[in-house]
C-alpha cells in the first residue's frame, strides 16, 4: 500500500514509519521539522518538508493517490495549547480539516489518526478509563484531540471514509524529545546522564499510564491488516508515579544526585490510566513491554546518543 505519514520525522511516527517500511509498503512522510528530525526519516521514504495546513497538499494527495494517511503531526505540548489556544487549533485543529479534505478528495480508503487518552478523558472517574468514559478535556489539546475524532466520525458518516483514533497513553522510548514539557521519562534520562538535577512536580505522587513505543508500532500495524475501525485507548491499565520513574532512572543510570521537588504546576492531572480492553477483544493487542525493561531500552539508547 501507499502510505503517508505527517510527522513522520517525530519521535512516534518514524517508528511506525520504519514498520510500514519492513512490511513491505511504500511510505511517504510529510513533516514542516518544526519538531521532528531529519535523522529520524526512514531513508527508504519519501520526504516532503511540508505543513499540514499547506494548501499545495490537496495537490500532493490528487497526484499521489494515497491508500493511508497515518496523521501523527500535532502541537504537543499542553501547557503550549493552555497558552496560546489559538496557536494549538491552527495546528492541530485546522490542519487536521486540511488533511482530512484531502484524503475525501483524493480516494483515500482510510485515516489513522493519534489522538490522546490522556487529555480526552480530563479528570478521570474511573480507572482505568475505557472508551466509554465520558471525554471532558480541561486543556485546549485534549480539545483539539477530541474535535479531530468528531470530524473523523463526520467523514466516515457523510463520505464513507473509514478511520481509527489511537488513544495514546504516556508514550515513551528511543528517539523521544526530551526538550520542553512533555516526555517526563526523556527529560529525567537525559538530565541524569549529564550529571544534572531532574526535578519533580509537586509530591510526585501523579500518575500516568507510559506505554513503550515499540507497542504503539504494533497497534498502527493492526490499524492497517484490519479492518479496525473507530476509537481505542492504547495503554498498559498500569498506573506508575513520577517518585516510582526517577528511582527506577536513578537506579539503572547509577546517578548520585538527590530526588528534589517542587510546587505542583497549577491544573495538572492527578492520576491517568486506560483500560486497553475493547481492542483486546477485538483484535488480540496487548502491552508487551514492561516498564523497567522499556526503561532500560530508552537509558541506552540516550547513553549512545550521549557520546
Amino acid at each position: 500500500m501507499k502510505i503517508v505519514i505527517t510527522g513522520g520525522a517525530g519521535f512516534i511516527a518514524s517508528h511506525i514509519a520504519d514498520a510500514y517500511i519492513a512490511l513491505g509498503h511504500e511510505v511517504w512522510i510529510i513533516d514542516n521539522l518544526s519538531t521532528g528530525k531529519q535523522e529520524n526519516i526512514p531513508e527508504k521514504a519519501h520526504f516532503i518538508k511540508m505543513d499540514v495546513n499547506d494548501p499545495a497538499i490537496h495537490d500532493l494527495f490528487s497526484q499521489e493517490k494515497f491508500d493511508i494517511i497515518n496523521h501523527h503531526a500535532a502541537q504537543m505540548d499542553v501547557r503550549v495549547s493552555v497558552n496560546d489556544p489559538s496557536h494549538d487549533a491552527r495546528i492541530n485543529i485546522l490542519g487536521g480539516i486540511n488533511i482530512y479534505e484531502a484524503a475525501k478528495n483524493s480516494g483515500v480508503k482510510k485515516i489513522i489518526f493519534a489522538s490522546s487518552g490522556g487529555t480526552v478523558y480530563g479528570e478521570q472517574e474511573i480507572f482505568p478509563a475505557d472508551e466509554s468514559h465520558p471525554t471532558k478535556p480541561i486543556s485546549p489539546y485534549g480539545v483539539a484531540k477530541l474535535s479531530n475524532e468528531h470530524y473523523l466520525y463526520y467523514y466516515y458518516a457523510v463520505y464513507g471514509i473509514p478511520y481509527v483514533a489511537f488513544r495514546y497513553a504516556n508514550v515513551y522510548g528511543p528517539r523521544q524529545n526530551p526538550h520542553g514539557e512533555a516526555g517526563v521519562i526523556a527529560i529525567f534520562t537525559q538530565k541524569l546522564l549529564a550529571g544534572q538535577q531532574p526535578i519533580i512536580n509537586g509530591d510526585g505522587l501523579q500518575t500516568r499510564d507510559y506505554v513503550y513505543v515499540g507497542d504503539i508500532v504494533k497497534a498502527n500495524e493492526l490499524a492497517i491488516s484490519t479492518d479496525m475501525q473507530g476509537a481505542f485507548n492504547i495503554g498498559t491499565s498500569i498506573e506508575t508515579d513520577v517518585n516510582t520513574l526517577f528511582r527506577h532512572l536513578h537506579s539503572l543510570i547509577g546517578a548520585t544526585c538527590s530526588e528534589q521537588h517542587i510546587p505542583a504546576k497549577t491544573g495538572e492531572q492527578r492520576r491517568s490510566v486506560l483500560s486497553y480492553n475493547h481492542i483486546h477483544q477485538q483484535y488480540g493487542w496487548e502491552p508487551s513491554m514492561e516498564i523497567r525493561a522499556g526503561l532500560d531500552k530508552t537509558v541506552e539508547f540516550f547513553r549512545v546518543q550521549s557520546t
